[in-house]
């Protein structure tokens, strides 16, 4: 074991253990790489791609170690995964259908109509978006997009929306489509929640990890997220039900909804002048979240199952290639539908088997380590858990039927992390027992023990150098046998912040765009959020809006509470300020880009009462911190 910032070797334990993968599995099965590969066009010829200030936010090269065979610091599996994952540059899918695939976390599908070019999921950002379309259009010529749509509301499918189409193309008549509650869910995951999970966001993906063999070399779904600027135009056109049709420059797609599995609001599209299925991100060539472990909803693996079978029963008869918005596509009918049935056999397995095992008694963590999949499950490579996990997958099921708590009276209220650390570490003898017995069990291979019990150490003792040292190599060695893409990343970035220091959040979804989306009442939503509750016990603040293209609006700070009423709220609750303004400046105001010593400087905002009371309400909220440690207390 090293005992500075460099990276270290794979122990024996792990090499073994990776090398007896390759016996596992069908190595020689190649359909994969001639599928990923299939149409294949060209790449662009520069192999960065650089924001305006010409910092490097995607580098098409980085992955270029991983043509390379495999090393002992990778699991077989996932290297497979990654090399395929990194294939980059524009396929033909189908005659008038193409992909970029490999210039951002997802990809970026174009159809072609009479006129001009329908975009689906314009990636995390602009300039990646925007160095795609060149591409496309270096092959298939200066086409017009006269559309766009967006599967759901994840941010890799809408963030690079500018890089394709204007505000001024929208109003000149371009269609934005997206299944209905997109722009409501697109927003709020990325606000109320948004500093925790693009936190750790930070350490699922591994963005700020060194690429390499001991490094970052994937996250399964894609390689990593782009680090440019997230945009989004809000849609103009709604998907509200199952069967609606709508024709786009003469491209007739038929929608599927499914809202409730991969994200809150998504949908498939069938292209019968294709024959072609797109499956957005609910059938792709891995086991998916359940839980992301940046954190988000539950989902419902039951009725994510019942949507393919639902896919299946609409569109399998007239297709002939599916695809999504994330690896590469699946044809023939027979092996579209082989993929559907098996994908969906998968999710309704691990439910089903979760709920029989939780009906005996078993926890989360203990159904975790009994879940075994089918073998005609487990040999199918798409099965597999690069992204999600059964592991943590059935985890989440637990929590969604049953919440955090497992039911044992000891678990109910135990001491936080710290605290725990501190007697944890204290009943075993103290830091330098608990240390000299870890490196017993790190040279036995228990790098799973290591990294629990030394992890008490940590938070008991954070300046401990040698106990985050010991903390690193296991989570290192955790990491290089990891299967699943965001596990090694999570494990690479622990390791890497306990020897370097935290790295913050390199992919920020909460940007001006997203924000100018929110509407009054999840802006207002957001400001409670922040407020700091024990600061604000005493406080009683009311505050009036009164928006000059119409409504007003009150807010009440009270019992540490900030709520929002419609009109003048609450009997009794006389404003301490009133305050009459275009929704312009509202917005300015509750997004801090003025402040109420601004707004009282302008001619069209009329104040009556106290402005200072605005000011105090404001006074008590809080700022979210991105880059709150996680490894460390």
């Amino acid at each position: 074991m090293s005992g500075n910032a460099e990276t270290n070797p794979a122990e024996p334990a792990v090499a073994q253990a990776n090398e007896a993968v390759l016996h596992r599995f069908p190595f020689d099965d190649t359909r994969d790489l001639d599928d990923a590969r299939r149409g294949f066009l060209g790449t662009a010829r520069d192999s960065v791609v650089t924001d305006a200030d010409g910092r490097v936010v995607w580098d098409l090269d980085a992955y270029g170690f991983l043509e390379r065979e495999c090393p002992a610091t990778a699991n077989p599996s996932l290297w497979r995964q990654s090399r395929l994952c990194s294939d980059h540059g524009l396929f033909e899918v189908t005659e008038g259908i193409y992909q970029v695939r490999g210039f951002d976390l997802s990809n970026m599908t174009i159809v072609e109509g009479e006129r001009g070019i329908l975009v689906i999921d314009p990636l995390i950002c602009a300039e990646t978006a925007a160095a795609a379309l060149a591409l496309y259009r270096g092959h298939r010529g200066e086409r017009p997009v006269t559309a766009v749509l967006y599967t759901h509301s994840h941010v890799d499918h809408f963030g690079g929306v500018r890089g394709v189409v204007s505000d001024e193309d929208v109003a000149g008549g371009v269609p934005v489509l997206a299944p209905q509650g997109f722009l409501e869910h697109a927003v709020s995951e990325n606000v109320y929640a948004g500093t925790a999970m693009g936190r750790r966001a930070a350490y699922m993906y591994g963005a700020a990890l060194p690429k390499g063999e001991r490094g970052q070399i994937g996250a399964g779904l894609g390689q990593t997220t782009s680090t440019g600027a997230v945009t989004l135009i809000p849609p103009t056109v709604s998907i509200t039900r199952t069967g609606q049709t709508e024709t786009v420059d003469g491209i007739r797609m038929v929608f599927q909804l499914t809202p409730g599995t991969e994200a809150p609001a998504e949908l498939n599209i069938h292209f019968p002048d294709f024959a072609a299925l797109c499956m957005a991100e609910n059938a792709t060539h891995n086991l998916h979240n359940l839980l992301t472990l940046r954190g988000a909803e539950v989902r419902d693996p039951r009725v994510w199952s019942r949507y393919l079978t639902e896919a299946v029963d609409l569109f399998a008869a007239f297709t002939d290639v599916a695809f999504a918005s994330h690896h590469w596509p699946v044809w023939g009918r027979e092996r579209v539908v082989q993929f559907l049935s098996e994908q969906r056999d998968l999710y309704a397995y691990l439910h089903d088997q979760t709920l029989r095992m939780l009906n005996l008694g078993l926890t989360g963590p203990e159904i975790a380590e009994r879940m075994e999949l089918p073998p005609a499950l487990e040999r199918a490579w798409h099965t597999h858990g690069y992204y999600g996990s059964v592991s943590h997958n059935t985890k989440a099921i637990y929590q969604r039927y049953l919440g955090w708590f497992d039911g044992n009276p000891a678990h109910l209220w135990e001491h936080p992390p710290v605290e725990s650390a501190e007697r944890y570490v204290e009943f075993m003898g103290g830091a330098e027992e608990v240390l000299r017995r870890a490196r017993e069990s790190y040279a036995d291979g228990d790098f799973r023990w290591v990294a629990q019990v030394v992890g008490h150490v940590v938070f008991a003792e954070p300046d401990n150098a040698a106990a985050r040292t010991l903390q690193a190599d296991a989570l290192e060695q955790l990491g290089y046998g990891s299967e699943n893409g965001t596990w090694r990343n999570f494990y690479l970035m622990g390791a890497y912040e306990l020897r370097n220091g935290p790295v913050g959040t390199p992919t920020a979804t909460a940007s001006p765009d997203v924000l100018a989306a929110l509407t009054l009442d999840q802006l207002l939503d957001a400001l409670a959020i922040r407020v700091d509750g024990p600061r604000s016990w005493d406080a009683d603040i009311t505050v009036r809006f009164v928006v000059r293209e119409g409504g007003t609006m009150t807010m009440r700070l009270r019992n540490a509470v900030l709520t929002q009423a419609v009109g003048t709220g609450p009997a009794g609750a006389d404003p301490d300020v009133g305050i009459t303004l275009s929704e312009g400046d509202l917005r300015s105001l509750l997004l801090g880009i003025v402040t109420p010593a601004d707004l009282v400087t302008r001619e069209d905002v009329e104040v009556t009462g106290d402005i200072g009371r605005l000011t105090d309400l404001l006074g008590h909220l809080g700022t979210p911190d991105p880059d709150f440690a996680i490894v460390t207390p």
